[in-house]
């Protein structure tokens, strides 16, 4: 289900409009590429803040980004060649570690695989240790609610 302006996941609601807008067009060239849903989500809203980061918006032109993202809405070809310069390709988007609920606690997790890299009774456990990680490896730790939506991100 691609999402857009009006139409997107609500654990978006809380970001800056620009980030959004990134974090749904990552999300949405995400599932074309046959990613899940709620990964998809947490990949895009990651890397969309990272992008924010990367890429601050030129002063006094907050309101005209809506406008020329509305525009770059209908060239599809461009915007497709875009997404492929952009740090979410599948090679840079493992770099994240997750903190996840797990059947008998929490545990820290690399993105992209299933095997987890270490267990934890408590959630603060786990955060504790992926903030560690975090800081040491210069990677984001996503940290997720009990229900597997995304709850907040790290940064290095």
């Amino acid at each position: 289900m691609p999402w857009n302006k009006q139409d997107y996941p609500v654990s978006m609601k809380n970001l800056e409009p620009r980030v959004r807008h990134k974090a749904i067009e990552i999300a949405n060239a995400l599932l074309q590429d046959g990613y899940e849903e709620g990964r998809s989500i947490a990949i895009a809203t990651a890397k969309a803040e990272e992008w924010d980061e990367n890429h601050p918006s030129p002063e006094g032109s907050k309101s005209n980004s809506t406008s020329s993202s509305e525009n770059s809405n209908h060239k599809e070809s461009s915007s497709t060649q875009r997404r492929h310069s952009e740090p979410v390709s599948s090679s840079k988007s493992h770099d994240n570690i997750h903190v996840v609920p797990t059947d008998s606690g929490w545990a820290i997790k690399e993105e992209g695989k299933s095997t987890y890299l270490s267990t934890f009774e408590t959630k603060a456990e786990a955060v504790d240790e992926a903030k560690k990680r975090s800081s040491h490896q210069h990677i984001r730790a996503i940290i997720h609610n009990q229900d597997g939506q995304i709850a907040s991100s790290i940064k290095p």
